[in-house]
């Protein structure tokens, strides 16, 4: 069985062991390939400790919003997850002493806890304490789910004085949560082990039930939660959602929790773990994508305790190729380090709360290591994932994201009619129309003149670049006034279907202020790797011109395509958008149109495609399409019809078809 391509090799900085395509046939990787990794990225965080290892401050662009001290404590405490996973994945086998320095570090970092945000050479050790420093609960988090997968080896082991204090760290941690969202659950995971450890049993406890009757509210149904009272559906339904109830019930063998909570990571396995691309990539959705292969806590989640829709092998192939598909891509640098970024270093896709010690919380991607390692989900052969067996159309749950995936390239793409940022101001993570596992969102800003591509010869669409200072948001829909491009404002979805989605929103002023009197509802349906992308604009002034944008795309990407259906009045133009997480020279197709005075609103359609396959078909020729009154007929080339309902404006001159496919 061939190996898969990979979207970049760079160099492994870290020595391994052999391939083995015989068990491993499509990322060669095995366990040692993980403790491998493991070891190596422990080995290169330890010369960045404070001189008792209380802290490990690492080298980043800029401190998080909590401060270098804060920043300290996180590379302490996730790294301490990772080394915790590595021992206790071994049995307390730990060759390389990683525990002795952390026991030390525990040590040194309670020994006087200080509100101080700021490191001092007379100070270089100490922990913040939670109450003053809100980010020292996140962490708290991490240590303390370390500390109870190695207690035996290390808690056990430590002075009773120094168990004190580190518990008396750790118990703020127990009270209500500051931030409304996953944050309950780091409590949740203190509580586990304190009351574990036979520790405040009764305030643990406590803590433990305020935080699941809290996420119980956000719970959507079909192993989806949202982040909050909100609709924040993205990694964190993964590796924080489910992550911290299913692994607490299961370290406490707790059956009754586990039978609920594993059967809804089981509903949400099988949504999840189609959004991995055959090359081993996860998809960029949501916040905190630096966080890389933690993507995969989850799958190894599901075969540490059996609720799983994958098997064995499928889900080390899953792991496996996202852990290979990070360290091929250039996302460990030579010395060894995660950097804050995608792949490379990557400062746009940043959130204000992200440290240079954020990466680590990839940590949890490693839980895998707690399965023994004679465990079939490490002996059994890999399988395929569901991306590289069969097309794909499906609307994940009640989260109004369609899910687009195709055998023939593997590749994975997302249309979102249905999940939305948290914060007031647009992010590009959450407000795009589309995502795919080989495309990144542009950045809100023009690029630098360096960053300009190379022309591909595509001859379909015409190099025209946009004006100076003008962002271009790719997978975008939006009004033009006043020449600034009005931006997404939070969408509600509309209606969904085996191959569909739509949703409605407000637009939006560049400075945030909406348009109350304008209203955008906007469908996609899919078929294969085409797309149909429509908006229905009410409430606009005749004349308003928009914009549509398709996918952006680097010069050794995917092939990307847009051509106008139906209210567009230009061809499509491919402009320069400068660098994504992926990487450079991105480009983006545009087209334009402008509104109509039609009683019913104006409408606009266009086709897009985005493939991995070469040489494609003009997306032009993969679909015809008919306006009736009452929405559009789609014929599919290979003779699939569809029929997108829709309030379409009247027919005639307000109504008629736009540029025919092919003209």
């Amino acid at each position: 069985m061939p190996e898969h391509p990979h979207q970049r090799h760079h160099p492994h900085p870290f020595p391994l062991p052999p391939e083995d395509r015989r068990r491993s046939a499509y990322t060669g990787w095995t366990r040692a390939h993980w403790e491998a990794v493991a070891d190596g990225l422990l080995h290169a965080t330890a010369p960045y400790a404070s001189p008792r290892h209380g802290l490990i401050t690492l080298p980043g662009p800029r401190p998080s919003s909590s401060g270098p001290r804060s920043d300290g404590l996180e590379g302490f405490a996730r790294t301490f997850l990772l080394a915790a996973l590595r021992v206790a994945g071994g049995n307390g086998h730990d060759p390389h002493a990683h525990l002795s320095r952390y026991a030390e570090g525990l040590a040194a970092g309670t020994r006087r806890p200080t509100g101080a945000r700021e490191l001092t050479c007379a100070d270089p050790d100490s922990w913040p304490r939670i109450g003053t420093v809100r980010q020292a609960r996140v962490e708290a988090a991490s240590l303390a789910l370390g500390l109870r997968l190695t207690r035996p080896w290390l808690w056990d082991t430590l002075d009773d004085s120094i168990r004190a204090r580190v518990a008396d760290w750790l118990l703020p941690a127990l009270g209500p949560s500051p931030v409304d969202n996953n944050w309950w659950l780091f409590g949740l995971t203190v509580g586990g082990f304190l009351r574990a450890a036979g520790i405040e049993t009764v305030r643990a406890q406590a803590a433990i039930d305020r935080a699941l009757t809290r996420i119980e509210d956000w719970y959507r149904g079909d192993g989806w939660y949202a982040d909050g009272d909100n609709r924040a559906f993205d990694h964190y339904n993964a590796w924080a959602m489910h992550f911290y109830p299913v692994l607490h019930a299961h370290l406490s063998a707790d059956r009754t929790l586990l039978a609920t909570y594993g059967a809804r990571l089981h509903a949400q396995l099988d949504d999840y773990t189609r959004l991995f691309d055959a090359n081993g990539a996860p998809l960029p959705f949501g916040r905190s994508l630096t966080y890389r292969f933690a993507a995969t806590a989850a799958p190894w989640l599901g075969a540490l305790t059996g609720h799983t829709p994958l098997t064995p092998g499928a889900t080390r192939r899953l792991a496996s190729g996202a852990l290979r598909h990070f360290l091929d891509g250039g996302a460990v640098t030579p010395d060894g380090l995660l950097p804050l970024g995608w792949y490379g270093p990557y400062v746009p896709m940043l959130q204000h709360y992200s440290g240079p010690a954020s990466p680590y919380w990839a940590a949890k991607g490693f839980l895998g290591l707690l399965l023994p390692a004679g465990h079939p989900a490490w002996t059994d052969p890999e399988a395929p994932l569901p991306a590289e067996t069969a097309d794909t159309a499906r609307p994940l749950g009640p989260t109004g994201l369609l899910l687009q995936s195709t055998a023939s390239d593997g590749l994975v793409r997302l249309h979102n009619h249905g999940s939305n940022s948290t914060l007031a101001t647009p992010d590009p993570y959450y407000a795009r129309f589309a995502y795919s596992t080989r495309t990144g969102p542009t950045a809100d800003g023009w690029l630098p003149p360096a960053d300009r591509p190379l022309p591909d010869g595509r001859p379909q669409l015409v190099e025209h670049p946009l004006p100076v200072g003008q962002p271009l948001p790719d997978n975008h829909f939006g009004l033009l006034l006043d020449g600034r491009l009005t931006t997404r404002g939070p969408a509600t979805p509309h209606t969904t279907g085996p191959d569909r989605a739509s949703s409605t929103h407000t637009p939006r002023h560049a400075d945030g202020s909406d348009l109350p009197d304008i209203r955008i509802l906007s469908a996609t349906l899919v078929h294969g790797r085409a797309e149909l992308r429509v908006h229905l604009v009410t409430g606009a002034a005749p004349g308003t011109r928009v914009r549509q944008t398709g996918w952006a795309t680097t010069p050794d990407g995917p092939t990307a395509q847009l051509h106008p259906v139906h209210g567009y009045d230009t061809p499509p133009r491919r402009t320069p958008t400068g660098s994504t997480l992926i990487g450079p020279g991105t480009r983006t197709a545009v087209l334009e149109g402008s509104t109509t005075s039609g009683p019913g609103g104006t409408l606009f359609a266009a086709l897009a495609s985005l493939t991995g396959d070469p040489d494609p078909a003009p997306v032009h020729t993969l679909a015809t399409t008919h306006l009736t009154g009452h929405g559009i007929q789609v014929t599919w080339h290979d003779g699939t019809r569809a029929h997108l309902a829709l309030p379409l404006p009247p027919t005639g001159d307000d109504g008629r078809a736009g540029p025919a496919p092919g003209s």
